[in-house]
């Protein structure tokens, strides 16, 4: 976390009960947090008779359970998944067999880049590859139901298949896991790309959206600042790993031990991607060099 963004953490998850959140949206949180998910993952509902799930969730028989007495009574139309990790889109199979609802995203599963010879994907066991859309919604295209509409905004970085969704007419965008109030976005290579998110996060900044919904903790409800905030702290972050190889530091793990000195230890894998994905980018633009291409396991030193 940074000290120079306002993180909200005063969440309450009401596993398994649909909260009102917006007029015609229901929150409905699955029970499984961790570091990585905070209290659980955010689906949401959206509409009145005929309606649109975002991100059904894993694959999880209780929250299953709670999304199909939630649904009781009306018609699933389309299930809307904002991007391919496990903990977000398993489960729209399910929901999909169970309501006949058309399924859509920007597309399948896909790293951000090609693997580099002998590289492994760290995220590859939490990613969904079996998902496919019936729909894939291009950048800007708009999805309408039954009294609501939602528009698809491309943002990869946290994977390459991200996307958020525009509640038209509303001011409201679920920004799934480009932007979160409790933390910040894990951006982990080959999965993800840095300098796709902070294109992404300039894309966002450029919109009048009033309120965030995530895919994880409560919403984002000034949205313009708190992202200037979080691309402020990127920065931060860049300059940190910069500042470490003109120190001298050849290898990530003891960038990692400094940059994140006060951050808990179970998140230091994590931490140590989001520093190469740091790299990456700055390899990238010609500031840092490197023996190889840009690995957890190479050297860094400045070009």
């Amino acid at each position: 976390m940074a000290d120079d963004i306002d993180f909200d953490l005063q969440f309450s998850p009401s596993h398994g009960v649909p909260v009102p959140v917006a007029q015609g949206v229901e929150r409905l949180t699955v029970n499984n947090p961790s570091p990585f998910t905070f209290h659980g993952t955010n689906s949401y509902i959206v509409g009145k008779s005929t309606v649109a799930v975002i991100d059904p969730g894993p694959e999880d028989e209780a929250h299953f359970e709670a999304l199909m007495r939630a649904l009781e009574g009306r018609r699933v139309s389309h299930i809307f998944v904002s991007h391919t990790h496990k903990d977000h889109s398993p489960l729209a199979r399910r929901l999909q067999e169970a309501t006949g609802a058309i399924t859509v995203a920007e597309g399948s599963h896909r790293a951000s880049r090609p693997l580099h010879e002998g590289e492994t994907n760290p995220f590859a066991e939490s990613s969904d590859s079996e998902f496919s859309p019936d729909l894939a919604l291009a950048d800007g295209e708009t999805v309408e139901g039954d009294g609501w509409a939602l528009t698809a905004v491309h943002t990869p970085g946290h994977t390459a298949n991200h996307s958020a969704f525009a509640l038209e007419g509303t001011g409201v965008l679920f920004s799934a896991d480009h932007v979160m109030a409790w933390a910040t976005t894990i951006v982990a290579p080959p999965d993800g790309s840095m300098a796709d998110f902070m294109a992404s996060l300039d894309k966002l900044l450029l919109r009048d959206d009033r309120i965030f919904f995530p895919g994880h903790g409560g919403p984002v409800r000034e949205p313009a600042s708190f992202m200037r905030g979080l691309r402020t702290h990127r920065r931060m972050r860049e300059r940190a790993v910069l500042e470490r190889v003109k120190a001298g530091d050849r290898k990530i793990p003891d960038m990692v031990k400094v940059i994140y000195a006060t951050t808990d230890p179970r998140l230091h894998g994590a931490a140590a991607l989001s520093v190469l994905a740091h790299l990456e980018d700055l390899v990238g633009k010609g500031i840092v060099a490197t023996n190889a291409a840009p690995s957890l396991t190479g050297e860094y030193w400045i070009a």
